[in-house]
């Protein structure tokens, strides 16, 4: 009787921590649709600086997006290995999934110097404006996204889940991918339509 009471009192608490997190990813979606909508309000209307179609390039965010995608990969092959009770590799596919968001992060960084070489910067414009909070703010989910995966991997190489236990990691799942969708949409929006818009 006491294992039954304790079986359903896990699957509450399991329950809860999942509801939570998707209430807060739904919050999170909202947040960044009105991020997204008002780069594409604003980022027409600098009246100084160089425009959009201007600094911005295709190739440096499409290798961005391949990476990111392919770390949702790695993060979805995480937790099937532990499903399937296999922590060694649960941790090395966490491991990588971290460290390709790291790549991320660089290829990032060197394109924001690449901006600033050509003269924008948050100040320049509204354009630029727009672009670095809409950018910058994605790339703080990713930095967050990075921290808790590293933490995740270090519970599980001290035997923190099982076949049976693994929680924490599907919830690390579930947001690194709303990382990766975020930053689908903004790659549609910021980079691949604006220069559509120009052939």
């Amino acid at each position: 009787m006491s294992a039954t009471v304790s079986h359903d009192t896990y699957d509450m608490e399991h329950d809860h921590r999942k509801l939570a997190l998707w209430i807060f990813l739904a919050s999170e979606v909202i947040f960044f649709a009105a991020v997204i909508t008002t780069f594409v309000v604003f980022r027409d209307r600098s009246t100084s600086g160089p425009n959009p179609h201007e600094v911005l390039t295709l190739l440096v965010p499409t290798i961005m997006t391949l990476v990111l995608l392919t770390s949702s990969i790695t993060m979805v092959m995480a937790l099937q290995a532990i499903q399937g009770g296999q922590r060694a590799r649960m941790w090395q596919y966490l491991v990588a999934t971290a460290v390709l968001g790291m790549v991320f992060l660089g290829l990032k960084l060197s394109e924001y110097n690449h901006l600033i070489s050509d003269g924008i910067t948050p100040s320049t414009n509204i354009f630029g404006s727009v672009y670095f909070l809409t950018t910058g703010l994605h790339a703080a989910h990713v930095i967050i996204g990075i921290i808790w995966i590293f933490a995740v991997a270090a519970k599980a190489v001290r035997g923190g889940f099982s076949a049976t236990n693994y929680l924490p990691v599907e919830m690390a799942g579930l947001y690194w991918h709303f990382v990766d969708l975020i930053w689908v949409a903004i790659f549609m929006v910021v980079y691949l339509t604006d220069q559509l818009r120009f052939f």
